[in-house]
């Protein structure tokens, strides 16, 4: 864990008098210390064509008065620093009346271990490694033309100090490791990328060449591409496959159910609490709480605990997720959703692990129950309107449904629709609920955090599909 007043001329006990001083008449808020360490290392055309390495330092102060926040932040850790920004706040806020609220719940429950991925494994061995990545890949398919391989590595070390000098901190490790392989055949060219990650170090990824699971999935999706057909167009069924798929719920429902949307009822669903929302048989939750995965965390960027949070319960909508400035304003409580990139940025309220729980019917009744339509697995790239929910999705690996049977891979294939009504479209829900692999970024407001997404398999009864074959 960092101290962060080691090198400054600013003690603790001074930083807490300045923190309860500003605070003192404010609503909330809070003083947020963040140290961070990254590392990106990439293999692109044979070899390593970039090899990086970041520390960043610094502080974001923040002070609430009812729906006002006013924030400062600083990559300096100073006194000085620390006294301009609590007057730039105070300017900000000049009458302010509130009581502070000093309750926080606490925890003991850690969901990752204190350590610094980037440490447990030397340069050397992670160049080693794409570099085998490479060999692999290309010893395995003559028309393999392209291979990318990269490593990101992460710890952030944060301290929340709040009025009254209560401190909460957090150590975060974050790995990824990606692939991407391209392939040239007749002329033709086909991508496929895949990639794992989560809250460990990277041996728990890569050992007893682990990797070589992770290359031979890029490659797969990239032969099956190689073989796609045009996509078919029109209003049809469409089954969508375990796991990442759930980014379609993610983004098409999820933001819809963040708690600031809601108290300034642009969300779709702000006036539909405890009311029918989706099918029978759609439950999801939001959930910070599982080990080890990409967007869990022991305490959110407020210092909250995670939690589990239900947000659709076979089909009725429950809750909303929560910061704490919406909570307290919604007159309801904080659910360990408020986050934020990192000290510059404001926080939100943010999915963490956004998930449909598993149903009871099989994938091959979903696939017997199509006459035609389309079987979705994987998906690209996504646009979405946040408040009302439309969508439209780019499939990276998916196959025509032909009487029942999964037929020929397709290319080009776009779901179109909105959240809303998909959910209400849901006719079966499979009990083969997966976790995505670990890659997930989310972007909201301009600012990314790290979340994951599982679902079962699910059938959809009507759906757009965008594709080049009336």
């Amino acid at each position: 864990m960092s101290n962060f007043f080691e090198k400054s001329d600013l003690s603790r006990s001074e930083a807490e008098n300045i923190i309860s001083d500003t605070l003192q008449k404010c609503d909330d808020g809070e003083l947020y210390l963040e140290n961070s360490k990254s590392e990106s290392i990439l293999l692109d055309d044979n070899k390593i064509k970039n090899s990086s390495y970041n520390s960043d330092l610094g502080f974001g102060f923040r002070a609430i008065s009812d729906e006002v926040v006013a924030y400062s932040h600083s990559n300096e850790i100073s006194k000085s620093s620390l006294m301009q920004s609590s007057e730039n706040l105070k300017s900000t806020l000049k009458s302010v009346k509130g009581t502070y609220n000093h309750e926080i719940p606490k925890s003991n429950k850690k969901y990752y271990e204190n350590i610094n991925p980037i440490e447990q494994k030397s340069l050397n061995e992670k160049i080693k490694i794409l570099n085998e990545v490479n060999n692999y890949l290309r010893s395995k398919d003559d028309n393999i033309k392209q291979v990318t391989a990269n490593f990101l590595g992460e710890q952030k070390s944060v301290e929340i100090i709040r009025s009254g000098g209560e401190t909460l901190t957090d150590v975060r490790p974050l790995i990824r490791f990606n692939v991407s392989v391209m392939l040239e055949k007749n002329g033709r060219k086909e991508t496929g990328v895949y990639g794992v990650g989560g809250r460990q170090s990277y041996d728990s990824y890569l050992k007893d060449d682990n990797w070589k699971s992770v290359c031979d999935e890029a490659l797969r999706i990239a032969s099956v591409n190689l073989e796609s057909k045009p996509a078919p167009a029109g209003e049809m069924k469409v089954v969508l496959g375990p796991g990442w798929p759930a980014i379609l719920i993610h983004e098409a429902v999820g933001h819809g159910l963040e708690g600031d949307f809601n108290r300034k009822k642009t969300s779709a669903f702000h006036n539909l609490m405890g009311q029918k929302v989706a099918s029978e048989g759609v439950t999801i939750v939001d959930d910070g709480t599982i080990d080890n995965r990409r967007g869990s965390l022991t305490i959110d960027d407020e210092g909250t605990p995670t939690e589990k949070t239900v947000l659709i319960e076979n089909g009725i909508l429950k809750n909303f997720m929560q910061d704490r400035l919406n909570a307290r304003l919604m007159k309801t409580k904080s659910t360990g959703s408020g986050r934020r990139e990192n000290y510059r940025h404001i926080v939100l309220p943010r999915m963490r692990n956004t998930m449909m729980l598993s149903g009871n019917q099989t994938q091959d009744e979903m696939i017997k129950a199509v006459d035609k339509g389309i079987f979705a697995v994987s998906f690209g790239g996504g646009q979405v309107d946040i408040t009302s929910g439309k969508f439209v999705f780019n499939c990276t690996e998916a196959y025509e449904i032909v009487n029942g049977k999964i037929g020929s891979p397709i290319k080009g294939a776009t779901l179109i629709g909105d959240g809303p009504s998909i959910l209400k479209e849901v006719s079966m829900v499979g009990n083969d609920m997966m976790m995505d692999p670990g890659i997930g970024t989310c972007g909201k407001a301009g600012q990314g955090v790290p979340v994951g997404v599982a679902q079962p398999s699910i059938l959809i009864n009507k759906m757009t599909v965008g594709g080049t074959k009336l």
